[in-house]
């Protein structure tokens, strides 16, 4: 399948690029990015062609991978869906449930196939993980830690405008947290939000099978403070998420290949569209809890 990279940064250059050319049943085709000049210069890296019109991506490929701050990946994935183009998705999917359902609703409409890329969805050990702990049941609770610092050394996030805006961290490493809870305790059916200083955000999660998790977040730690952790405790004592050795690299590349399989089969993905349109209404739940605490 013909893929279009969207998108420039730090993501697309360390993740999305090389993980689409590791993919299996994926041809790089080209890349596209609001400066021509960063375009130029991954399209080089990555030995493929640099677009300066999306349109004309669009016409060259069978699918986009995105790789841009969620408000902008919302329309352009949009626009990619009304002609039938496959969608690789960033998390979230988009800032706004309005523009989450909006996308949905095409993505259903053309028939087309969607997954959107939680990291560890797409690990093996972590999917490994979620298997075993789902078999063994009997679980009460679980928490998600992701305690991360924009300002440590050598993040290549550190620039990043839309995650240093206030409650960054619950729309980027928040995403993170929901989908590892809900893939270890099952559908989130309420969730309460109370915000700390800057923007750590604590959230307290109602899984469907009654059982509760919490997840923090901060994307402005200190360094020395970074932390984290994802588990659930239960009837069979504490079971910690471990570290996964599979690469992000790597987990893209399969995200990829299984988009591929989902489009040449018809069957939905896992974690697709409706799956990343579930997590944007719970984060904005919790982004309007949040402002009303205020």
């Amino acid at each position: 399948m013909r893929f279009g990279l969207v998108g420039t940064g730090p993501w697309a250059q360390l993740t999305q690029g090389p993980g689409l050319q590791a993919a299996e049943d994926v041809e790089l085709v080209g890349v596209w990015g609001r400066n021509d000049g960063k375009a130029n210069v991954l399209a080089t890296d990555l030995k493929v062609t640099a677009y300066t019109d999306y349109a004309e991506l669009l016409a060259d490929v069978d699918a986009l991978a995105f790789a841009v701050p969620p408000n902008v990946q919302a329309s352009m994935a949009l626009e990619a869906a009304a002609v039938g183009k496959h969608l690789l998705l960033d998390k979230p999917v988009a800032d706004s449930l309005d523009d989450a359902k909006a996308l949905a609703e095409e993505v259903t409409n053309e028939g087309i196939a969607s997954v959107v890329f939680f990291t560890g969805r797409f690990q093996p050990e972590t999917r490994a993980f979620f298997d075993q702990t789902q078999q063994a049941g009997g679980w009460k609770g679980g928490w998600s830690r992701m305690l991360a610092s924009l300002d440590a050394p050598g993040n290549p996030f550190g620039g990043s405008p839309w995650r240093r805006e206030q409650r960054g961290a619950l729309w980027d490493v928040g995403p993170h947290a929901l989908s590892n809870l809900i893939g270890l305790l099952g559908p989130i059916g309420d969730l309460r939000a109370v915000g700390g200083q800057g923007d750590l955000v604590h959230l307290v999660l109602t899984h469907e099978s009654g059982t509760t998790s919490t997840a923090s977040m901060t994307l402005s730690a200190p360094p020395e403070g970074i932390s984290f952790e994802t588990a659930v405790w239960g009837e069979t004592g504490t079971a910690i998420l471990p570290t996964p050795e599979t690469t992000a690299v790597d987990a893209f590349a399969l995200a990829a290949t299984e988009l591929v399989a989902a489009a040449e089969s018809g069957d939905s993905h896992p974690v697709d569209i409706t799956f990343g349109t579930r997590v944007v209404e719970l984060l904005a739940s919790a982004e309007s809890q949040l402002s009303a605490g205020r």
